[in-house]
């Protein structure tokens, strides 16, 4: 199957998926139907495991879509299946180049679609069904409609035989459908790499491809490379130093100083703030330094130790944080945000040893942020499949912090411990958990394919 004849069929898909729907199942149908027509129609290009695994990930997301249908789980299907679009189409471009790309064709496929020399079939037709499907179909169709046009003009009667009836199809809508499925059938299936990215795409190797160049090339003009080196390792040792005071004061402040419960709020978010600031700047540092020559640069011994021990005390840092954070969940319960700090701090603490595997085996820059995108699209995986918000519930409630009615209200998808508890407690009705039931019961009497399926499985509470 060409891609035109793709484009047209995904456009039907998803008119009948979406005409007279909200979102809901049928954006994980719609995404299982281009995961199977893109493992189907060029399996041949499945060359490595990494197309398996998108393949998974991308049916996985489909699932935890249909079943939460959030926004995480939509990013991680909308990204699963982009991801397995351009790894099998532009298997030896990097991945990275997919984020530019989107937004690129977004907006240059309203006018591609009317260059038809670009991705329509040669106007001469071989095909002996084709012709058939035009001579004995299409043109009495064109004819007949024509026709009948006319006599139901000259003839009220015959008129009425094709128009006394109401056809229940809201064309505004259907129109609408049409447009929007094959916007988005086309932007999937002919999406445009300039040539830009591809004269572009060495730079975003892993290794470096012109060492001896490297090798000799410095940073500032006015600078020779012993210079720029011993001011490299100046650099490093007095920021060690002035980390090191930093650690060592933060952690007095955090351990060893009374604070008072009210200002443990403010006092956690403000430390949060100066180790992630602390950790952008950090791998800023790394990346000046080591964007070339120095990877390679003998007498840079002492520099890359240096740079090495700088990247080990942010780790500290890191974990003093962590701690940190974990005291305030201790005094006030989960929260997303709180949840996210770990997250964060998580990927933190992967970019630094990615960082340290980049200098000890000489990679580019570009190996940094290549390495950091699977563990950004694994961290929006992971989200995705996991109920955080009946995890945080369950949590809180087992430690009594964190239950305020309001906020546990506010939570998604811990309806069953959120009922439990407010019946236990007496709690019911009397606070914001009606907006929450009436979203329920919303999902619950939607059709089939605008549900979240989780709803499905609550227990229909009276309204």
């Amino acid at each position: 199957m060409k891609k035109p004849q793709i484009i047209l069929a995904c456009t039907a898909v998803f008119i009948l998926l979406f005409y007279n729907q909200s979102v809901g199942i049928n954006i994980s149908i719609f995404g299982v139907v281009l995961t199977l027509l893109i493992s189907y129609f060029f399996q041949e290009k499945f060359v490595d495991r990494s197309h398996l695994v998108l393949v998974m990930t991308s049916i996985l997301s489909c699932f935890a879509f249909a079943w939460y249908g959030d926004a995480a789980s939509f990013f991680a299907l909308a990204l699963s299946i982009l991801f397995l679009q351009f790894k099998t189409q532009n298997g030896e471009q990097k991945m990275i180049q997919v984020f530019p790309l989107i937004v690129l064709n977004g907006f240059t496929t309203v006018g591609r679609i009317f260059i038809f020399k670009q991705w329509l079939p040669e106007r001469k037709i071989h095909n002996d069904f084709a012709k058939k499907l035009i001579a004995f179909v299409l043109i009495p169709i064109i004819f007949l409609g024509l026709f009948f046009i006319v006599y139901s003009f000259g003839s009220d009667h015959f008129s009425s035989l094709f128009t006394d009836y109401e056809l229940d199809i809201n064309f505004p809508q259907l129109i609408a459908m049409c447009i929007l499925g094959f916007y988005i059938s086309f932007s999937f299936w002919n999406y445009w790499v300039p040539d830009t990215c591809y004269e572009y795409n060495p730079k975003l190797s892993n290794d470096f491809s012109n060492i001896s160049e490297v090798k000799n090339q410095s940073t500032f003009s006015f600078l020779d490379l012993d210079f720029e080196r011993k001011s490299g390792a100046i650099t490093l040792f007095l920021l060690n130093i002035m980390l090191l005071v930093f650690i060592a004061t933060y952690n007095y402040e955090q351990f060893f100083e009374a604070v008072e419960k009210t200002n443990l709020s403010s006092d956690t978010h403000e430390r949060v703030n100066a180790v992630i600031f602390s950790i952008l700047m950090a791998v800023g540092v790394i990346l000046f330094y080591f964007k070339g020559g120095f990877n390679f640069d003998q007498k840079a011994s002492s520099l890359k130790m240096l740079a090495k021990v700088w990247l080990g005390l942010n780790v500290v840092l890191i974990i003093s944080a962590i701690i940190k954070n974990s005291e305030y969940v201790s005094f006030y319960g989960l929260t997303y945000k709180r949840l996210g700090v770990y997250a964060f701090l998580i990927l933190a603490i992967i970019g630094l040893v990615v960082s340290f595997q980049k200098i000890s085996k000489q990679k580019t820059n570009a190996f940094l942020f290549n390495q950091m995108l699977w563990y950004f699209y694994g961290t929006i995986l992971l989200c995705s499949y996991i109920n955080w918000g009946g995890l945080i519930t369950n949590y809180n409630i087992s430690v009594n912090k964190g239950v305020e009615p309001v906020f546990l209200s506010g939570l998604n998808f811990n309806d069953e411990a959120r009922r439990e508890y407010f019946k236990k407690n007496n709690l019911d009705g009397k606070y914001a958990e009606s907006v929450r039931e009436e979203m329920i019961w919303n999902y619950q009497d939607a059709s089939f394919l605008s549900k979240a399926l989780y709803y499905d499985f609550l227990n229909k509470e009276k309204k």
